[in-house]
């Protein structure tokens, strides 16, 4: 049951993380203490890091420098990742920065640092990932400091895997931009499945609001019609989850044909598309679907890169064959093209990952997926996961793992009253329109994980 109310509070402890939730680890030390016993704030950390790279760029040639296994990286800063700025105690503190090289790889690097804001000063640096692949994980021991584990020795758990079950809050949060005279704002609204038990423990909202039924895929939009006065103002869904680890599954009055056709950035039976699925699926053209999909889905994580380059994240299926780079929504998207143009329904979603070696905390943006259908049943598949993982390329052909919540599926979405940018390619972000223009929006998301004590 939707309900408002005047001020969701979210609760952020200090988070031991580095990128995709690991922290400083090997150095740090039971007097860690927490963000609410310090001075520092996490803007304070960010600005602290910044102005280091930027500083260190400035008295080199315009880059920032790295040396990684005798080889120096010349890198550009892309971005930090707010969510897993850390006090780790008094003067130290923990980053996790995205920077690209001139090719366009993207090295995602663990800083640890020292002093007081406007001093700053990084002690260490460890090059973590190369375009989303870790070189290595973190484990927590059971004196609460952290270790370094090779990706070859770590658990399922820590490449990101809960089995089973999992059960979490998911917050949700959005600012509104500057409102001129009026503004509509989409948002997607998570929905109970076979797979997911989805309660809406509260929302504050802003202005007028209704719920919007998806027309083709029967996603629920949170649709608000707004004015000047809610300019700038805070947008807050908590949702209680209870989340089941998918397989393959049996789903009744399906209309296959629709996972058949093409979309806007997806798509089916051109020429080159036809050659790739002729070349992956080489000596198995009268085999099952499954085997079919399968070689496509092994195609694809041979062949692809996971990069941020340009056009990533749009979800563009002919992008992703060109370039062979991409994030989730382009490894995907290739897959569905390609699966359809080998006869093999294939369908969208997306939502987000709820990281599995850590409890609470941010999460860094959205996560899709695809099912592909053969042998009467849908089939999860999250590619991108595989390319990145090797060692669990085969879970995720067949398996979503239950540490993720699901907003919307489908690709080419309509919706009514609809804006300017529809048909809407996929929606896991809110949409802004203010004065009839659209306006980039932003997103926010954090868990708190519910664990059930054993009596």
């Amino acid at each position: 049951m939707l309900k408002s109310t005047s001020l969701l509070l979210f609760i952020f402890s200090v988070m031991l993380l580095g990128c995709q939730s690991e922290g400083n680890k090997d150095n740090a030390t039971k007097n860690q203490t927490s963000k609410s016993n310090s001075k520092v704030e996490i803007a304070d950390i960010e600005t602290g890091i910044k102005a280091y790279i930027d500083n260190k760029t400035k008295e080199a040639d315009g880059y920032f420098h790295i040396k990684d296994e005798n080889k120096e990286l010349r890198l550009k800063l892309v971005r930090v990742h707010t969510e897993y700025l850390s006090n780790l105690g008094p003067n130290r503190h923990f980053a996790c920065v995205d920077l690209a090289d001139e090719n366009g790889d993207v090295y995602d690097v663990d800083f640890f640092m020292e002093g007081k804001p406007g001093a700053m000063d990084v002690t260490e640096t460890t090059v973590h990932k190369l375009n989303g692949k870790p070189f290595y994980s973190w484990q927590q021991k059971e004196d609460k400091t952290w270790q370094r584990v090779p990706i070859e020795s770590a658990s399922n758990e820590l490449l990101g895997v809960i089995e089973g079950e999992d059960e979490f809050e998911f917050y949700y949060e959005t600012i509104l931009p500057e409102i001129e005279n009026d503004a509509k704002v989409w948002i997607p609204i998570a929905q109970t499945d076979k797979f997911q038990d989805i309660e809406i423990i509260s929302m504050e909202i802003q202005g007028e609001y209704k719920i919007l039924t998806g027309k083709e895929y029967g996603n629920k939009i949170l649709f608000l019609d707004l004015d000047k006065e809610h300019s700038n103002k805070p947008i807050k869904i908590t949702y209680h989850v209870k989340r089941k680890e998918k397989g393959a599954y049996t789903e009744e009055n399906t209309d296959l044909g629709k996972y058949l056709s093409g979309n806007v950035l997806m798509p089916v039976g051109n020429q080159r598309f036809k050659e790739i699925v002729a070349e992956a699926t080489e000596g198995k053209e009268n085999d099952s679907k499954l085997i079919q999909a399968r070689a496509i889905y092994d195609y694809i994580i041979d062949n692809m890169r996971y990069a941020k380059n340009e056009k990533y994240g749009t979800g563009d299926a002919v992008y992703a064959c060109d370039s062979k780079t991409g994030n989730c929504t382009e490894f995907h998207s290739l897959f569905i093209s390609l699966a359809r143009t080998a006869n093999i329904p294939a369908r969208f979603a997306i939502g987000a990952g709820i990281p599995s070696d850590r409890d609470e905390g941010g999460i860094d943006g959205y996560h899709c997926w695809a099912e592909f259908y053969a042998d009467d049943k849908w089939w999860p598949v999250d590619i991108s996961e595989g390319n990145k993982y090797t060692a669990l390329a085969t879970y995720y052909f067949g398996r979503h793992p239950a540490n993720r919540i699901e907003f919307t599926k489908g690709r080419d979405l309509r919706f009514e009253p609809a804006p300017n940018s529809s048909p809407v390619k996929f929606m896991a972000y809110p949409i802004f329109e203010v004065d009839g223009q659209s306006v980039v929006s932003n997103a926010k998301f954090s868990f708190q994980r519910i664990i059930t004590k054993e009596i």
